[in-house]
C-alpha cells in the first residue's frame, strides 16, 4: 500500500486496530481500515497478511515483538515477501530497512521524561519514519487505575504546565514531581 493511500485510510477511520491472536478475528470484523498486528510469528504471518487484505485492511506488523523473524533488514525483507504493508518498529535499523522496501514504516517511542522527549528529536532526524507513535496515550488512566489502591501513585515525566498538574490531581495521583521550576512553589 502506498502511504498516500495509507494516510488517507486512516483520515477515514482513524481509529487503529491493535491487536495480537486473541482479537484477531474481531479486528478483522470491525470497521477499522489498518492493522497494528502485535503477535506475529514466522509461521504464521503470510496467512494473517493474506487474511487482512482478503478483509479490506492494511497490516502493520510489530517487527519488535514478532517471533521466528529476525530483528534486521532480512527480517523487514520477509515481511515484504509476505505482503505487510509496514511496520511498527523503536528500531532505527527497522525503520530505514522498512522504507528501503517500500514499506510504511512507523516508529513508536516511549514518551517517560523531558529527556525521552529530546531522544525522541534526535531519532527522527536520523530515521525519517513515515509516522511515528507516541506511548503512553493515556497517562491520566494509568493514574486513576492505580491511584484507588494502596500506595499512593506520584504523576511524573512531562508534566510542565499548572494545567497538568491540575489534571494530574483531578486523576488521583497524591502528588506530581517536575522539573518545571515555575510549578515548584504551588501548594
Amino acid at each position: 500500500m502506498h502511504l498516500e493511500k495509507f494516510l488517507h485510510c486512516l483520515e477515514q477511520k482513524p481509529v487503529i486496530a491493535a491487536v495480537g491472536d486473541d482479537k484477531w478475528q474481531a479486528a478483522l470484523g470491525s470497521s477499522a481500515s489498518v492493522l497494528f498486528y502485535l503477535s506475529a510469528d514466522v509461521m504464521t504471518v503470510r496467512e494473517h497478511v493474506t487474511a487482512a487484505h482478503a478483509a479490506g485492511k492494511a497490516i502493520l506488523v510489530h517487527a519488535d515483538l514478532a517471533e521466528g523473524i529476525g530483528k534486521d533488514t532480512a527480517g523487514v525483507r520477509y515481511l515484504a515477501d509476505c505482503g505487510a504493508d509496514g511496520i511498527l518498529s523503536t528500531r532505527a535499523v527497522l525503520i530505514r530497512a522498512a522504507k528501503e522496501q517500500g514499506m510504511i514504516a512507523v516508529q513508536r517511542f516511549f514518551a517517560l521524561d523531558s529527556k525521552g522527549l529530546d531522544s525522541v528529536e534526535e531519532m527522527l532526524h536520523k530515521t525519517s519514519p513515515h509516522l511515528m507513535e507516541i506511548m503512553p496515550g493515556v497517562i491520566g488512566k494509568a493514574i486513576r487505575r492505580f491511584s484507588v489502591g494502596e500506595i499512593p501513585v506520584i504523576a511524573g515525566g512531562l508534566v510542565e504546565t499548572a494545567a497538568e498538574v491540575e489534571k494530574a490531581f483531578a486523576n488521583g495521583a497524591a502528588a506530581v514531581s517536575t522539573g518545571a521550576e515555575e510549578l515548584w512553589n504551588r501548594s
